[in-house]
């Protein structure tokens, strides 16, 4: 683990001790970020998976971690906007936060692209509760927080976290609730965000590949307490996304809730500015009301 001296500095930690599952080596394949002043705003082509843990500053917590997965359309990762800032506010109310730098998918880097960013996602819960200890965590508070695409991610981990990808531990990957923000959750055509499918399962994928990450077809008895979060009128990623989850949810007597905005597009981040709602508030209180708080 390394340690920054710089308490505001996140501590950055490698996903994987070992060598990368699904891996193929392309030395010529480099990760792209972009910083503005001095802020790593995103990157891509990320082929090396990293924790960026963002601890409370008293270091001790209340024991509940959230791993946050980012969006970007499994083209990008938005480090800030939905990475940084989003684990500075969760260390400021005494969560740890860990955001999670995985991989996109490529089939220059990647035996199986699609199943790339699962396998971090996975690995990542593992992680977490496997160094529980060192990071003073109660492993039955592993919640995970995903935007847009990396909302897709999470509702794919959460519905797929049994499913051997890769060969693990016998520590569960499955978390124990979830957060998901404006998320791309199906893969159907009618409803999904054309560019995330195209870049995860390809330009004419097969109807077993878009069920398969196609989250709300999966939900079941077992399923996990969750908290969504949308506006009506965004253009990139459908409110119907949201709705379906929820209403899978439902179905199946899981605890949910759906905050649903008049307004706020896609892509605002902890602060939707069209409306005097705040999503962050009712996280709060929701994670209050399941002992997360």
């Amino acid at each position: 683990m390394n340690k920054c001296l710089d308490s505001q500095q996140p501590e950055i930690v490698l996903l994987w001790e070992t060598s990368i599952p699904n891996a193929i080596l392309n030395v010529e394949y480099k990760e792209e970020p972009i910083y503005k002043n001095k802020l790593l705003v995103s990157t891509s082509k990320v082929s090396i998976p990293t924790l960026s843990v963002y601890r409370p500053k008293d270091k001790k917590g209340n024991g509940t971690a959230i791993i946050i997965f980012p969006g970007g359309g499994y083209k990008r990762i938005s480090m800030y906007e939905e990475g940084e800032k989003v684990g500075k506010w969760l260390s400021s109310i005494g969560i740890t936060a860990f955001v999670l730098k995985y991989r996109l998918p490529s089939d220059v880097i990647m035996e199986n692209k699609s199943l790339g960013p699962l396998q971090d996602a996975q690995e990542s819960v593992r992680y977490v509760r496997e160094h529980a200890q060192d990071y003073k965590l109660n492993t039955n508070k592993i919640g995970v927080l995903g935007f847009s695409a990396g909302g897709h991610l999470a509702s794919t981990l959460v519905t797929h976290y049994k499913d051997i990808v890769y060969k693990s531990t016998k520590t569960s990957a499955k978390p124990d609730f979830l957060i998901l923000i404006y998320p791309v959750i199906s893969m159907e055509n009618t409803i999904t965000h054309k560019g995330t499918r195209t870049r995860l399962l390809g330009e004419l994928p097969l109807k077993e590949s878009v069920d398969f990450f196609s989250s709300e077809m999966h939900i079941n008895s077992n399923s996990i307490k969750s908290f969504i979060v949308h506006a009506s009128d965004d253009l990139s990623v459908p409110v119907e996304n949201s709705i379906k989850y929820y209403l899978a949810l439902k179905k199946n007597n899981i605890p949910a809730e759906l905050h649903l905005f008049e307004k706020g597009g896609h892509g605002f981040g902890l602060r939707n500015k069209e409306t005097n709602l705040y999503w962050e508030t009712d996280c709060i209180n929701w994670l209050k009301q399941h002992c997360l708080l």
